[in-house]
């Protein structure tokens, strides 16, 4: 009985190593497609066939018969490609047998076809319960004791097929319900690694083309927009996932009026990119379509907050710009203080804030204004500037953003953005980003002559 086990055990190790490399290859679902495609299950059946003849190969003989493993093939050929891959596998590894002769040849064909399709039909009709181990290993006893039944019905003169049976009825069944269990939990494990990794692949996907769509929400801007000789705009954001709740936005409100904001939603991901959306295009219609700002921010405001099931919020810098006199009006909910940069330098401006965005409905906010001479920037971000941490935990700061806005050799908007870039990217020295970072710098370089 040992001498079974042994041999018995280490052809099942060796038919599990294979058919993992099977499965773990996706050559089935590659090239085959589905279950019920005829090639997959002409596939199932011949590897189940071929499983079965080393099964045969490998087995130990006994008073004319062979004591193997081979039903393993046409169970795992039945739950791979249902009834007819079942009975091809059964078919194929039974003939094998038979063309070995014994007194055992006929009836084990008989039983190894039944077997495998048998399996194929539990694995039709109930899959989900067949995959599990315990499962298994039962549907494996009662197969193996049947293929024992069939010897013991067909095999003559009876007292050999008792003899044969009573000798071999342990090993045989446990080493194939055993090795018919771990087969299909070890198949099972990788087809759900495989539909895991498709998943991965579809949600990375659409993660890209969500990515895509965010960056088209910003507002394009280019040479030709916003096309006003009177300043300079450049923007920038990096979500620090695939997408983000951070934006900003620039617009027309009337022809020499232009509306230019910075804002963060509280979270990151795909929840806060949908509300970024959301807001970006509230906001936005609120400032086209009022003309005091504060009225157009508070009405924002409530609009936001009527509709936010998700319990988000927004803080933002809402400013308009007229290009003919330098004066920007601006309402600050809850945000970073811009940089206001001079002949004097970089200095921020720093004014009582107001209530965030989605917070509480009814919450007014405070109108400020100034004036730009030319040759002013205004360099606006979100605190995934000033809070991006290194190694140390240690955060960049407004301190090092100003500093690094005094350094520069000119006020020009895409140098001011690259140089912050560039200095924060050094400073974290490659740790993860934690939080989406977005920068908006506004160059008033004047009234346009004729104005």
């Amino acid at each position: 009985m040992e001498t079974f086990f042994v041999r018995l055990t280490g052809t099942v190790a060796v038919i599990l190593v294979i058919s993992a490399i099977i499965g773990g290859s996706d050559l089935l679902h590659r090239f085959f497609g589905s279950r019920r495609d005829w090639r997959y299950v002409l596939i199932a059946g011949l590897l189940g066939g071929a499983f079965g003849i080393y099964g045969n190969i490998a087995g130990v003989s006994y008073s004319g018969a062979v004591i193997s493993v081979r039903d393993i093939g046409p169970m795992l050929a039945g739950f791979m490609g249902g009834p007819m891959g079942g009975l091809l596998g059964g078919l194929i590894a039974g003939l094998h047998r038979l063309s070995m002769g014994g007194i055992t040849a006929e009836a084990c064909i008989i039983a190894t076809c039944c077997i495998g399709a048998i399996c194929g039909v539990l694995a039709d009709k109930s899959r989900d319960h067949l995959i599990k181990p315990q499962m298994a290993f039962l549907v494996g006893v009662i197969m193996e004791v049947f293929h024992l039944g069939v010897v013991l019905v067909m095999v003559k003169p009876f007292d050999t097929a008792l003899d044969i049976v009573q000798r071999i009825a342990v090993p045989f069944i446990l080493v194939n319900a055993v090795g018919f269990a771990l087969m299909i939990t070890a198949m099972t494990q990788i087809e759900n690694q495989r539909k895991m990794t498709l998943e991965r692949a579809r949600l990375q996907s659409e993660l890209d083309a969500a990515s895509v769509i965010q960056h088209s929400l910003l507002p394009p801007i280019s040479d030709k927009y916003p096309g006003r000789k009177e300043l300079d705009l450049e923007g920038f954001m990096k979500a620090a996932k695939a997408v983000g709740g951070d934006f900003y936005d620039c617009f027309f409100v009337s022809g020499d009026k232009l509306a230019f904001l910075i804002a963060d939603v509280s979270g990151k991901g795909i929840p806060a990119a949908l509300f970024m959306a959301s807001s970006k295009l509230t906001l936005q219609n609120c400032v086209r379509d009022m003309p005091d700002l504060a009225e157009a921010i508070q009405a924002a405001n409530d609009a936001i907050c009527s509709r936010n099931e998700a319990e988000m919020f927004v803080t933002a810098w809402i400013g308009t710009l007229d290009l003919t006199t330098g004066r920007v009006d601006y309402v600050c909910a809850g945000h970073n203080p811009p940089i206001l940069i001079t002949e004097a330098g970089p200095e921020y401006l720093r004014h009582r804030s107001g209530f965030v965005l989605g917070g509480m409905e009814g919450i007014p906010y405070k109108p400020q204004h100034l004036v730009l001479a030319p040759g002013d920037v205004l360099f606006l971000y979100t605190d995934g500037v000033t809070e991006a941490e290194n190694a140390r935990k240690d955060l960049y700061s407004e301190e090092r953003l100003q500093d690094c806005l005094s350094k520069l050799d000119s006020h020009e908007v895409r140098a001011a953005i690259e140089a912050v870039r560039m200095d924060v990217a050094a400073f974290v020295k490659g740790v993860d980003q934690s939080d989406d970072m977005t920068m908006l710098c506004l160059k008033y370089k004047g009234p346009a002559a004729g104005n």
